[in-house]
């Protein structure tokens, strides 16, 4: 893209300063809208600047305990936004100022994301799904916008360096996408960019999980106001109680005992603040 690795990291610093970040549990999360996030990309188009784009939501944290690459696909990412109300809970039980404003799931973005794609010329490429199941929503995404430049290509493929891994990456270059969406669920599309950072080169890339099954009514999609008030995953569960259970009923209690050790934390901190202490002391 014609910049050198420094520069690019000057960029991304530039940018990043300009959205609060903050920690949690030790991670980078981003106060991002959909609008930020759309706004984002339009940044890395015009300024030919390179982001890699991930996504926290329980899920994600319990996965970064026990999955080391995905610690280090937040390292190298240069922004995580919230996916998920109950991250944003969370958030504001630590004291950070996260709103419902900050909290972006993907089936909310793409509208914005494919508009704009449409009118601005940005090319999307999706790389996920069952074989057949990413085209069928491509082409209900081109019935919306009969403008925007969408291509796919289905997640079924060896990822260790094969041949069709080294053939998804030569079809991805040959369309040279503005955004390039990863959906094949966590930590799965993780691993993949960081083990094809060097060679992709859209200006936006995207962890999506199941994003196009939805699009293409292959999975139900929950009403967005479900998302707004923090009860999308129960009607996930509901609807998937085979593939999701694990996920919604049993992970959340490890990232509830991380946050409590968290919480008791800072309140000890904040205690010996008052009483004039140095919490740095001990």
């Amino acid at each position: 893209m014609g910049r050198s690795e420094a520069e690019l990291s000057m960029d991304r610093q530039s940018s990043v300063e300009r959205y609060p970040r903050f920690s949690m549990l030790g991670f980078p999360v981003d106060a991002l809208s959909k609008n930020d996030l759309v706004d984002l990309v339009a940044e890395a188009v015009d300024e030919r600047r390179r982001y890699i784009i991930g996504h926290h939501n329980l899920h994600s944290i319990y996965l970064s305990y026990h999955e080391p690459r995905m610690l280090e696909f937040y390292r190298r990412a240069d922004f995580a936004h919230v996916d998920g109300m109950a991250v944003v809970l969370a958030g504001r039980l630590l004291g950070l100022p996260l709103t419902r404003t900050d909290r972006t799931g993907y089936a909310d973005l793409l509208p914005l994301l494919a508009q704009r794609a449409a009118i601005s010329g940005w090319r999307i490429f999706y790389l996920g799904s069952g074989p057949g199941i990413a085209e069928q929503g491509a082409k209900k995404l081109r019935s919306q916008y009969p403008q925007i430049q969408i291509q796919t290509r289905h997640g079924y493929f060896d990822d260790a360096g094969g041949p069709a891994n080294r053939e998804i990456l030569e079809e991805i270059q040959r369309f040279d996408p503005q955004i390039l969406l990863v959906g094949m669920g966590m930590p799965r599309q993780e691993i993949w960019i960081l083990e094809n950072l060097e060679r992709l080169r859209a200006n936006a890339v995207f962890c999506c999980g199941a994003l196009m099954d939805g699009v293409a009514g292959e999975i139900p999609s929950a009403p967005r106001w479900l998302g707004q008030i923090g009860l999308e995953w129960l009607y996930r569960l509901i609807m998937e109680p085979r593939r999701l259970w694990r996920r919604y009923l049993l992970e959340p209690w490890s990232v509830l005992m991380l946050l409590a050790r968290e919480w008791l934390m800072q309140a000890s901190r904040n205690s010996e603040a008052a009483d004039g202490e140095d919490p740095h002391s001990r």
